[in-house]
């Protein structure tokens, strides 16, 4: 007979041959650990630029192609230096000024020092002179990060100069400050809080601590081997920092969710009768195939936001595809491994109360669920109405969604950009370190043009929203530039509407007729691309992994219906998801409570995000509760009752995942940064609404009412492809229950 590769057959081979499995793992971990201490540091990006050459980047371009000598020395920070004490013509003024532009010229990355001591003018000082502007240019965003990281050293030892107050802010700077409290937030909402918390749902779940751990275990080694991979492409293609973040959080709660099913499953199999090897061949064939399908799902929705054209969402789909692929990997090979090796040792020291409850045998359904499922399949029509219109009620806030980016003025004050932006405006209300630039990349000379230009400067000087402007011609004179500050924070949706203004209607209106080529950049007009970048491709990726999700699902069942079922599940949680996100977050109702940020737009990249992420993850647990379904439901051909035994034997495993998801997504949302607290809050609620609202009442209501016609398939699609989740579940029993109840007690 013809052997064939399959989930059964990988987890037997491991479990037979534990040791040399572990090692092969063993030494890629090592590896990895290698490769991400010699190759991670300094590799990864703080930006997350559009790739589709935007209106910004062309401003850019033309900018380094025609204004060489300058194009370095555009400011990108600003150190504010103010005394009560003392004016700028002070000796000890003058001195500490000049210290500052020594020191930040000698920093890496650093292009350009402009003082009102090197020719800067009375522009750089403030109205009552008390205080200065020292402008910097760090254009290189790689080399960025050690440079700006020297002059916000240099500027907190001035700030301790008697006498005066030293502040730094800038897009360097605010990007240094980003960069900062993600590792902040990784250490202390992820690991200090997530870890734990996850920790703590597992013991409630296992009731064995070694049962516990492997979860942990198996999260641990497909991070680390995702984060070398991550590494080594971070060497080829431009990656975020934020990919850390988003791969440890998604590999956590992946491994632990994969390595739950895989385990549950085997303790099930064993307290069932099945000796050691049956009891893994059959978790492997059943939980193991259920693993590499929803695994499958959730790396089919990551690949959606590669149609994205922007680094962000690109580097946080490699992360998670990594991940989600070696977690796969990993339950299917190194669990069964470890199983094999431990035997019914996976069920050492018991927690009290909770180990011996946990470890109730042949018997895996939950006493309390299956008297919920009863109640909800009692009034099936209640318990599909109710909740649907609960759920489309919480996410009708989604039409008030307003998307843009968070800029420095929601970072904690203590950050070193918040502390620069609140002096700048206060010395120099007009001023800022990221200007509006109108570049005329071509045309210039056209005598229509330079008028258009000086026209515009003169609008554009009396405009509130805006301030008095500088120009400046190419050396051939075929190319021009036109500086102008733009009020407030560059994010913030009031420079973002007025530089939105200026470019679709104020540019193009003077520039009418005159064969000019006008592009408007600055950072205002790199933040209003990146997340036009993100925004506009929603419907094609919602489509995509909407799309794709359902004809796996339809091959995996082999039903139509079933299929449909899930994904309209799945957009009703997402949906209540969002509402849920513009209620605390735009409309502040319980953002005190958990101590969220109140900001009047979400974080660009966060909904097309969450909408992928919570596609796969509400997946895993679709795909785990309704292979039991299908399972039982060829037993018996009782739909009903299959229905009411796959949720009750999986409610327990299900909501304990969710939870330990939650847990870990609730660090993202414990930290100081904004767009984690929104994706982690987002995750959370949805997974919540998922694992209890959705799997408990909604999805039983559903299929009982359906009845037979859950499992409909048109003739014409009877072509599909038999990958059927359960078909190798048959795996004869040795022996009665109690022979191996008896051997775990004396284990």
């Amino acid at each position: 007979m013809k052997k064939r590769l399959s989930t059964r057959a990988l987890a037997l081979a491991a479990a037979r041959n534990p040791w040399r499995t572990i090692a092969v793992w063993m030494v890629v971990a090592v590896l990895a650990a290698v490769a991400i201490g010699s190759l991670l540091s300094g590799a990864l990006i703080s930006g997350g630029n559009p790739i589709n050459n935007p209106q910004s980047q062309r401003a850019r371009d033309a900018l380094q192609r025609d204004f060489p000598a300058t194009a370095g020395a555009a400011t990108t920070d600003i150190i504010v230096v103010s005394s009560q004490r003392y004016t700028v013509a002070a000796p000890r003024f003058r001195t500490l000024v000049r210290s500052l532009a020594t020191e930040a010229g000698r920093a890496s990355g650093v292009t350009g020092v402009q003082t009102y001591l090197s020719g800067g003018g009375a522009r750089l000082v403030s109205r009552d002179r008390h205080a200065t502007m020292i402008r910097l240019a760090i254009p290189n965003r790689q080399s960025a990060s050690n440079g700006i990281s020297t002059v916000i050293s240099g500027v907190k030892g001035a700030n301790a100069t008697p006498g005066f107050a030293v502040s730094i802010t800038g897009a360097q700077t605010v990007s240094q400050d980003i960069n900062t409290l993600a590792k902040k937030d990784l250490s202390s909402g992820e690991l200090r809080f997530g870890v734990p918390a996850a920790l703590i749902v597992l013991l409630v779940v296992f009731g064995a601590v070694v049962a516990a751990f492997l979860p942990l275990l198996l999260a641990g080694v497909a991070i680390v081997v995702a984060l070398a991979g991550v590494a080594l492409l971070a060497h080829a293609f431009a990656l975020s920092m934020f990919v850390t973040n988003i791969l440890t959080g998604m590999g956590l709660a992946l491994g632990i969710d994969y390595a739950l099913f895989i385990v549950s499953r085997y303790r099930e199999e064993r307290g069932g009768g099945r000796d050691k090897l049956a009891a893994i061949a059959t978790s492997g064939a059943t939980a193991g195939r259920a693993v590499l399908f929803s695994g499958t799902t959730f790396v089919i929705a990551m690949f959606g936001m590669f149609l994205v054209p922007n680094e962000v969402m690109r580097s946080i789909a490699v992360g998670a595809i990594l991940v989600g692929v070696f977690s796969v990997i990993a339950a299917l090979t190194l669990l069964p491994a470890v199983l094999g090796l431990l035997g019914d040792r996976v069920d050492r020291l018991r927690v009290p109360l909770l180990g011996k409850r946990s470890l109730e045998p042949a018997n895996p359904e939950s006493r309390v669920w299956a008297a919920i499922v009863r109640a909800v399949l009692r009034r099936p029509w209640v318990g599909l109405l109710v909740p649907a219109a609960v759920l489309v009620l919480a996410a009708s806030p989604i039409f008030g969604m307003h998307i843009g980016t968070t800029g420095v003025t929601v970072l904690p004050k203590s950050s070193e950009s918040r502390q620069g932006y609140t002096a700048l405006r206060r010395d120099f209300p007009g001023a800022t370190a990221e200007p509006a630039t109108i570049v005329v990349a071509s045309g210039a000379s056209n005598p229509g043009a330079h008028q258009a230009l000086q026209h515009l400067r003169t609008t554009l000087a009396s405009d509130p929203r805006f301030g008095p402007g500088t120009i400046r011609r190419s050396a051939n004179g075929t190319a021009a530039v036109l500086s102008v500050p733009v009020a407030g924070d560059p994010t913030g949706s009031a420079a973002v509407a007025a530089v939105r203004q200026l470019r679709s209607t104020i540019v193009p209106a003077d520039f009418r007729g005159t064969g000019a080529q006008v592009d408007v950049g600055g950072a205002t007009s790199e933040n209003i691309d990146y997340f036009d970048s993100v925004t506009r491709p929603a419907p094609y990726v919602i489509a995509f992994v909407i799309g794709l999700t359902f004809l796996l699902l339809m091959t995996v069942f082999r039903s139509l219906v079933i299929a449909g079922t899930a994904a309209v599940l799945n957009l009703l949680s997402v949906g209540a998801a969002y509402g849920l996100l513009v209620l605390v977050f735009q409309h502040g109702v319980g953002a005190g409570l958990f101590g969220f940020h109140h900001y009047p737009t979400i974080e660009a990249w966060v909904p097309l995000f969450l909408f992928s992420v919570l596609f796969g993850l509400s997946m895993d647990y679709q795909v785990f509760l309704l292979s039991r379904i299908k399972e039982r439901y060829d037993q018996t051909g009782d739909t009903t009752g299959a229905v009411s035994f796959g949720v009750a034997s999986t409610a327990r495993i299900i909501t304990g995942a969710a939870l330990i998801i939650i847990a870990v997504f609730a660090g993202f949302a414990s930290g100081q940064l904004i767009m984690f607290q929104q994706m982690g809050f987002g995750i959370g609620a949805a997974l919540l609404i998922d694992a209890t609202i959705i799997r408990s009442v909604l999805l039983p209501s559903a299929m009982h009412l359906l009845g037979r016609r859950n499992w409909y398939l048109p003739r014409w699609l009877g072509w599909l492809p038999r990958l059927e989740i359960e078909a190798e579940a048959a795996v004869e029993a040795p022996g009665p229950a109690r022979v191996v109840m008896a051997e775990r007690e004396a284990a």
